[in-house]
């Protein structure tokens, strides 16, 4: 157990989206052709143009990497490797409800192929609604189990969407969803994966409002002797501000680590450029400014109350 775990912060602009990328920026309701994937890849491209951008504009080498997929970001993984970027790749099949392998029983061969820093899951998963759950440990389990045994670290991506029961209560109110019932739901679902063996280094969560929940998740998190393993923030899309509200929450809690955040920072650049609106290097500029503002944000309030 003591091997578990990251130390070091980790700042990543995530862009590994698959399905979701592809429709809502695109509108591509089917899988792409070939002239589609390469508008898609080209995409990808700009963000990581605005990663560069922010990396020679002071984003701090060591902990600055990105998130992207192989379907549509094998070259970019290439070249992050090639440059001493760190870099997290997918696991998951993209847009399952139930955690599968996007490559079935090649996972392991795909992910040495590109050899990635951190090999990264995505997955759906409420306490109340155990449907798949069993079949999720099982599969994330041989994962954890595979990634340790070759000493690869295994972030996990944690999404604890709302049942409908769950929604009714809060009154359809998302927003107090996020606030009265996913923080403990999360709690809750981090110890099952634990107990059924899955062992993530670092758990990739939904940001939270109140530095006491930030506290349970690290609590959880580290329990049972998982000392030195890390939590990073997701953006999930949200806005810049509450992003920042996210950030500014976790980061003075020891045990959190950074972020991970995407279409927050990439989206509506990408979109403009796709419309025409502003040009390719107008869109890296913005890009690098976002993510650039995303760092300056987590480290502000780290240093709030001294280095960890």
């Amino acid at each position: 157990m003591n091997a578990l775990g990251y130390e070091g912060r980790l700042f990543m602009l995530a862009f590994d989206h698959r399905a979701s990328f592809t429709r809502d920026l695109f509108g591509f309701s089917a899988a792409p052709t070939p002239a589609e994937a390469a508008r898609v890849s080209d995409a990808k491209a700009l963000i990581f143009e605005g990663f560069l951008q922010a990396r020679a504009r002071g984003a701090p080498r060591d902990v600055a990497g990105i998130l992207v997929d192989e379907a549509y970001g094998s070259d970019i993984a290439r070249r992050a490797r090639a440059n001493g970027v760190l870099l997290a790749m997918p696991v998951e099949a993209s847009g399952q409800r139930v955690f599968d392998f996007e490559y079935g029983e090649d996972f392991g061969e795909h992910f040495e192929r590109f050899d990635p820093t951190f090999a990264k899951v995505l997955v759906r998963y409420n306490p109340e609604e155990p449907e798949g759950n069993a079949t999720q440990h099982a599969r994330l389990r041989r994962l954890s189990d595979w990634l340790h045994a070759r000493g690869r670290p295994f972030l996990f991506e944690l999404l604890a969407p709302a049942t409908d029961a769950q929604l009714a209560a809060v009154g359809g109110d998302v927003d107090r969803y996020d606030r009265a019932l996913r923080p403990a739901l999360m709690v809750r679902a981090m110890a099952e994966l634990q107990a059924a063996g899955v062992e993530p280094d670092i758990w990739k969560i939904e940001g939270l409002d109140a530095r006491a929940d930030a506290e349970r998740a690290v609590t959880q998190a580290r329990a049972d002797g998982r000392g030195r393993v890390a939590c990073i923030v997701l953006g999930r899309g949200a806005s810049e501000e509450r992003v920042a509200h996210w950030l500014r929450v976790a980061a003075p809690v020891s045990g959190f680590r950074g972020f991970a955040v995407g279409r927050t920072i990439w989206q509506e650049a990408l979109a403009a450029h796709r419309d025409g609106a502003i040009d390719r290097e107008t869109a890296a500029e913005r890009i690098a400014a976002g993510y650039l503002r995303a760092i300056a944000v987590y480290t502000a309030a780290a240093a709030a109350v001294g280095e960890r």
